[in-house]
């Protein structure tokens, strides 16, 4: 969920509740407000009522007005308590009951005593706090559709310099001498958060380019001295007679210098894959290298014996054809190199996947298939092979992945927005 997604839900339910609250306390204030006069309009009846029996000895007379009601009523025994009450009012001009309000009191007429019930209309009380309470409700309503405009208008701008900057550290590319452009703003969090990114930017640019240059660096020192090597054995060889122990030795020399070199050309490779050094990207047809690819490897698997079945559609993607090449040149070896004797490599191409598949035995480290230097016992190479594949793979958003089904060594790769 959105920062603003989120805040807009939080500070629309806390308003909500907030203003719900507000209402019914308002609400309960006015109607405590509103009873209270009716209470004091009441008193103020009584004593009038209390003056005049004291004035004239008498009770004044029952009175029906529209909007209050007095009678009377002889009781024996001591005084009535006098209490307030919610009560029913008939109101003889449109003849129907409304809401009243109740004063039960008791006034002494010499040696009687009498029963007293004032009683007022609440209906106005009650329209007023209905009015009072449908306004409330509006004005909740309003502030409510309020605060989601101005969430959502004036935040979507005010959080305007945080998404263009994303969207530049999201298209930001380290080979590229781009910089990330600056959105006005006058807040400072976004005024620092700018600084920071291209800050950030330049340090990552000035490590790619320290990188690159060592990368440039270590392949030209280091093939130097390999060829050096490679070049005074032959040599060697050519102008000294040598025991047979003496040309095991120098064999050996050879073998753990070629193998040397190997390993060099892999992590200046890997680096180079890593770090996208290798932008010569254009459409290449797949189907065509795919085929080629057999036809290459076609006198090693005549001599390990092995039965090709290929079943290769057309496909085009947009992507180094160096790379390409190298991605199935380490699939054919691996399927080659891990096979049995007799054994069988499905080759099967659309527009969606690559599957390669070989027969073999389970190698046991399919959680580390693609990581470096990760081999079987049995396997001669350096380990690298696969870990390139994966690279490569990363690098143009393709899925790879490996399976061991049937006593079949299983790559298939999909070609997510690579094509």
């Amino acid at each position: 969920m959105r920062l603003t997604s989120n805040y807009n839900k939080v500070n629309i339910f806390t308003s909500f509740v907030i203003l719900i609250l507000t209402g019914i306390i308002y609400y309960v204030f006015i109607h405590a407000i509103l009873t209270d006069k009716l209470d004091r309009d009441l008193g103020v009846e009584e004593n009038e009522i209390r003056q005049y029996t004291a004035t004239y000895q008498k009770l004044p007379l029952p009175a029906g007005f529209l909007d209050q009601q007095v009678a009377y009523k002889e009781i024996e025994g001591e005084d009535v308590e006098r209490t307030f009450a919610y009560t029913n009012y008939f109101n003889s001009k449109e003849s129907e009951e409304e809401p009243g309000r109740s004063l039960v009191t008791s006034v002494k007429l010499g040696s009687k005593i009498f029963r007293v019930t004032i009683t007022k209309s609440r209906l106005e009380s009650e329209d007023l706090v209905r009015i009072i309470l449908l306004i409330t409700l509006a004005t909740t309503l309003v502030l409510l559709a309020s605060l989601l405009l101005i969430n959502r208008f004036f935040f979507k701008r005010i959080w305007k310099p945080f998404y263009t900057i994303l969207e530049q550290i999201k298209s930001f590319e380290v080979s590229k001498t781009q910089k990330i452009e600056i959105e006005p703003t006058r807040i400072d969090e976004f005024i620092e958060l700018n600084t920071s990114v291209n800050a950030m930017a330049e340090r990552v640019k000035q490590d790619y380019r320290e990188l690159k240059s060592f990368t440039d660096n270590a392949s030209h020192e280091m093939m130097t001295p390999l060829a050096v090597i490679n070049s005074k054995l032959d040599s060697l060889l050519q102008t000294e007679n040598f025991t047979q122990q003496q040309s095991a030795y120098i064999g050996d020399i050879y073998y753990a210098t070629g193998k040397l070199s190997r390993l060099h050309r892999s992590l200046l490779l890997l680096s180079k894959i890593e770090n996208n050094l290798i932008s010569d990207r254009q459409l290449i047809n797949m189907q065509e290298l795919i085929n080629g690819k057999i036809r290459q490897f076609e006198e090693l698997f005549k001599k390990n014996n092995l039965k090709v079945n290929a079943n290769i559609g057309s496909l085009e993607l947009n992507m180094s054809k160096f790379l390409a090449d190298i991605l199935l040149n380490n699939l054919f070896s691996n399927a080659v190199r891990h096979n049995i004797d007799g054994g069988e490599i499905d080759v099967f191409l659309d527009q969606e996947n690559l599957r390669i598949s070989n027969t073999g035995k389970d190698i046991n480290i399919d959680g580390m298939l693609f990581e470096r230097f990760s081999k079987s016992v049995e396997s001669e190479g350096m380990g690298l092979g696969l870990a390139i594949t994966k690279q490569i793979c990363n690098l143009y958003n393709f899925n790879i992945k490996h399976n061991y089904l049937n006593g079949r060594h299983v790559f298939s790769i999909k070609f997510n927005g690579g094509s």
